[in-house]
């Protein structure tokens, strides 16, 4: 089966991925003014179940309000099956937001029967559908997930969870689950999805924090999940290039067409082979940075 395509005419960062809690009004006031890429409008263990429906109207009435900027502002969901998820879903979709994030999205029929509620509560085109990937049979299951709808765009990994129904226990460096987010990393660039990392659960440990944001980097990952606004300005600095890794990016690219024009084969820079991977690479870099200058702007 062919992926989809990975032009980055549509990319957007999602370097810091936001949850606030949606029953939160103050919380939700706070975020416009925060320097972060994406917001998850959190309908689920963020939210007492008393204020459940309170969460659900305020979410969905941020998701109309257009009041966050060039933010993406998201909302999730209760569980699929659990109390309150088809109403969630239904009130979500009809918002309008830019996406709709589903816990436990596990299989094929999950997205297909997610999709088609969707649809039928009226969700604009616009409206993508995002789905954790948290429990052992969703990582084993990732690439035919990400197949299976075209409004299916993000993976977002749900690591606490994932350690949970593991068994294992969390750890610096993350051993137990490096299997795991690889997989998932896998699956998802193999079929044109984006994919963001986990959250890191300890607000008042800013070196660790900051080293499994460089970790989540160097997989792959776009992003990182966060649970505190204090963790967004040290996300968006790790998942940013660098000002010499744009410089870098320029020079490859400049450096490739130049012996293309030339009618040479071959393309060095400092004494390095220059391939069509690594203009790839570098035209990534640019257009990150080129994003993240718009968004910041």
């Amino acid at each position: 089966m062919e992926t989809r395509p990975t032009a980055f005419d549509t990319f957007r960062p999602r370097r810091s991925v936001l949850y606030l809690p949606a029953s939160n009004e103050r919380a939700l006031e706070k975020a416009k003014g925060l320097p972060v890429d994406a917001l998850i409008l959190d309908l689920e263990d963020a939210v007492a179940p008393d204020a459940k429906e309170v969460a659900r109207e305020n979410a969905c009435a941020a998701a109309r309000s257009g009041h966050y900027g060039r933010r993406e502002l998201t909302i999730r969901v209760n569980g699929i099956g659990s109390p309150g998820h088809d109403a969630d879903l239904a009130a979500a979709a009809a918002a309008g937001p830019d996406a709709v994030v589903v816990p436990k999205v596990g299989s094929v029929a999950d997205v297909h029967a997610l999709v088609a509620a969707m649809e039928a509560a009226g969700a604009p085109e616009s409206t993508a559908l995002w789905a954790m990937i948290e429990t052992p049979v969703a990582v084993l299951h990732a690439e035919q997930i990400a197949r299976a709808s075209e409004r299916l765009t993000c993976f977002v990994l749900g690591t606490n969870d994932l350690y949970k129904e593991l068994g294992a226990t969390y750890a610096p460096g993350r051993a137990a689950v490096s299997v795991s987010l690889q997989l998932v990393l896998l699956a998802a660039r193999s079929a044109g999805v984006a994919v963001v990392d986990g959250v890191f659960n300890d607000v008042t440990d800013a070196d660790g924090f900051r080293l499994e944001c460089q970790q989540g980097l160097e997989l792959g990952f776009d992003g990182k999940t966060l649970i505190h606004p204090g963790q967004v300005r040290a996300c968006n600095e790790v998942f940013a290039p660098s000002a010499e890794q744009v410089e870098q990016a320029r020079a490859v690219i400049d450096a490739f067409e130049a012996a293309v024009s030339e009618g040479r084969g071959v393309a060095t820079l400092n004494g390095r082979l220059i391939e069509n991977l690594h203009v790839d690479t570098a035209r990534k870099v640019l257009v990150t940075a080129e994003a993240i200058s718009a968004l910041d702007d």
